[in-house]
């Protein structure tokens, strides 16, 4: 499992995630051994009179070629499912929490959630100087390694080294780089990314977007108003703005409008029995509008004294009306038209005479929204973070947490990108879980099933003396006191109270299938020891001298949670092989030994004990139909030499044809 993955990354190159992608869309352009053919892929751009150019703008930064084979490494962590959260609050909830790296956690859900993902939302370190961020990457490669990688000299790996455990802007964007290549490809064909961010890296992170998603999914950037002034010195200016930029993953995104507020409804003066409604003149009422442009949209109507009446235009021009004869008439039989008299005057414009009645068409306030181009005119539609601040701390009684962004900012988001009720959210720089109660509130509103993806790394609120004593950090001290030693315990203290006050507030309207919870799952590297064993194994052995399964269960890996090693391993290769993290999994007895069956197709075989009768009883299931399966995966650690060849021989000799993976 781990030495497989390792043995993956060593061989991946910078181009890698790249040419993985390109192959999948351009597969005619690669050989037979996977090699991309630059000279086909040249005459095809001839062919179509596509000027090529030696030279283009482009972002450059230090540390890039090493982000971009960050996002072509596949996990070296393994998935810890917390049992007494998963079988306990959160035994029914769809939604998910992770602990952990969020690249590593982006890794791991590549094979089961890409494309599936409707709206991401992030709030990365701004990397201000006084936000703590510094580039976190140890470049744990060899100096010579990454001579070999990269192709570069002495003097160009001490400078890509200098940028570790810095907060300049080569750093931060070596640190968002892989990051934001595997969020695209988590993204559906409609979904759209939504990054929070001020001044300091607002023009680095738009640069290296449009690299990643292309200039022409840019769909723009919002101005929000914070509520506070950061910046200010005797020499600069200081500012009371930070922004959110927006790009989608193709132009298959389409953007959505917000609810009407009250002054909206204003305008909505008159009433039917279908409810609020204005009315619109049914005469073009632009300049540009006249009969040539669409004369079969000019014709007459006939007024309610019997009079015609033509679509003339205030200087006399000839007009059209907004719809065709026949939409007109269903809009007369609907009672949607609304005559007004000016005067009895009959107009003449050459060969036609009209009288001054004036037809309009209603429409209604119900199910209208804002036009998406002027959502955002006014910086006050979104609260700001002061209202924010006061929020977090009603539901905790004090403040355990700084800066947080307002969960109307998320909804309203959430809104804009057309998040459908059945759709899932991602934000893996989760901080304090706005984005899920986000979530939430929406589906407490209109009775969806939002589903969010959190992710957040277990930042300590505290740090360790040389006597061993825990001191509170500088802006962890009311978190730690209140007894929340990391953020994301937080983070997911806040999704509780989110969800009970939500409960609370609408008691007697929230849908019956409500989800207030979360499966929390713990991503984390193998121990010294595990990595020193696996080093250490050899897979011809004919006796088993380690538990290596036992190794990865909550203890071996010296974290809470109460998972085995096997529900461990077998929780990283779900999501490896694709499977989402509530498929269904039976257990199957092997005269004594039980696997686990997934999807009723694959049978994952973690656990040691494995014997010649556990052989016999699973062929014997196959061959008699009790179970039916496509594949095997097998822990190579728990099995020694001669059971793993009886396995192997037993399964040549069915009529199956059973696909079997070893995996190390």
């Amino acid at each position: 499992m781990i030495s497989d993955n390792e043995k993956f990354n060593m061989q991946v190159e910078p181009n890698s995630a790249f040419l993985n992608e390109l192959k999948s869309k351009l597969p005619e352009f690669f050989d037979r051994e996977g090699n991309f053919d630059l000279d086909k892929f040249k005459g095809q751009l001839k062919e179509h009179n596509i000027n090529e150019l030696s030279d283009g703008y482009q972002l450059n930064f230090i540390g890039k070629d090493y982000a971009r084979r960050q996002a072509g490494e596949v996990p070296s962590t393994v998935i810890v499912p917390d049992e007494k959260q998963n079988k306990g609050e959160g035994k029914d909830s769809n939604n998910l929490f992770f602990t952990g790296d969020n690249l590593e956690v982006l890794r791991h859900l590549q094979n089961n959630y890409q494309n599936k993902i409707d709206v991401i939302y992030i709030d990365p370190p701004y990397n201000t100087g006084s936000d703590g961020f510094v580039y976190p990457d140890s470049f744990e490669y060899s100096d010579d390694r990454l001579k070999d990688m990269f192709g570069l000299d002495d003097d160009q790996v001490d400078r890509l080294k200098s940028i570790q455990g810095k907060s300049s802007h080569s750093a931060w964007l070596t640190f968002m780089y892989p990051r934001l290549v595997l969020a695209k490809k988590l993204l559906s064909n409609k979904g759209v990314i939504f990054i929070s961010i001020d001044e300091n890296e607002h023009a680095n992170l738009v640069e290296i977007s449009n690299s990643i998603f292309g200039e022409s999914n840019y769909i723009g950037c919002i101005s929000r108003a914070t509520g506070t002034t950061t910046g200010q010195d005797a020499n600069k200016l200081g500012s009371s703005l930070d922004y959110v930029i927006c790009f989608a993953k193709s132009n298959a995104f389409s953007m959505g409008g917000l609810p009407l507020d009250s002054s909206d409804l204003k305008r909505f003066s008159e009433v039917d029995d279908k409810g609020r409604y204005s009315i619109l003149q049914l005469r073009k009422t632009g300049n540009a509008d006249r009969k040539d442009e669409r004369p079969k949209m000019f014709y007459p109507i006939t007024a309610p004294d019997g009079t015609k009446v033509y679509p003339f235009g205030p200087s006399g021009y000839l007009s059209r009306w907004r719809v065709s004869k026949s939409t007109f008439s269903n809009l007369l039989n609907d009672n949607m038209i609304v005559w007004k008299k000016r005067n009895n005057k009959i107009f003449h414009v050459g060969k036609y005479a009209s009288s001054e009645w004036v037809p309009y068409v209603k429409y209604y306030a119900e199910g209208r929204t804002k036009q998406p181009s002027n959502l955002f005119d006014n910086l006050k539609i979104i609260p700001g973070n002061k209202k924010a601040t006061l929020h977090l701390k009603e539901l905790f009684s004090k403040q355990v947490f700084t800066n947080p962004k307002p969960v109307e900012l998320i909804k309203i988001l959430c809104t804009v990108a057309n998040l459908p009720k059945n759709g899932i959210v991602l934000d893996f720089f989760a901080g304090s879980s706005t984005t899920a109660e986000a979530a939430l509130k929406l589906n407490a509103e209109d009775g969806g099933n939002r589903k969010f993806i959190m992710v957040q790394l277990p930042e300590k609120t505290y740090t360790v003396n040389s006597d061993g004593k825990e001191v509170p950090t500088k802006g962890g001290k009311a978190a730690y006191e209140a007894g929340f030693k990391s953020i994301d315990e937080i983070s997911r203290e806040r999704i509780r109270r989110a969800a009970a006050k939500i409960k609370s507030d609408n008691d007697l309207t929230l849908p019956k299938d409500f989800d207030g919870s979360f499966k929390h799952y713990r991503v984390v590297n193998p121990t010294k020891q595990i990595l020193e064993d696996i080093e250490d194994f050899d897979p011809d052995n004919t006796t088993l001298f380690t538990d290596m399964v036992d190794s990865f269960s909550s203890k071996g890996l010296d974290i809470a949670g109460d998972a085995t090693g096997e529900q461990t391993i077998l929780t990283t290769w779900l999501a490896k092989d694709g499977y989402s993290f509530d498929a269904d999994i039976k257990k199957i007895d092997f005269d004594g030994y039980e696997a686990s069956l997934v999807e009723d197709s694959r049978l994952y075989i973690i656990n040691n004990g494995w014997s010649s009768e556990n052989t016999k009883a699973l062929l014997n299931k196959i061959g008699t139909h009790q179970i039916t399966i496509q594949t095997i995966v097998l822990f190579g650690y728990s099995f020694n030499i001669a059971d793993l060849r009886e396995l192997e021989i037993g399964l040549k000799q069915l009529d199956s044809n059973i696909n079997l993976l070893k995996r190390y």
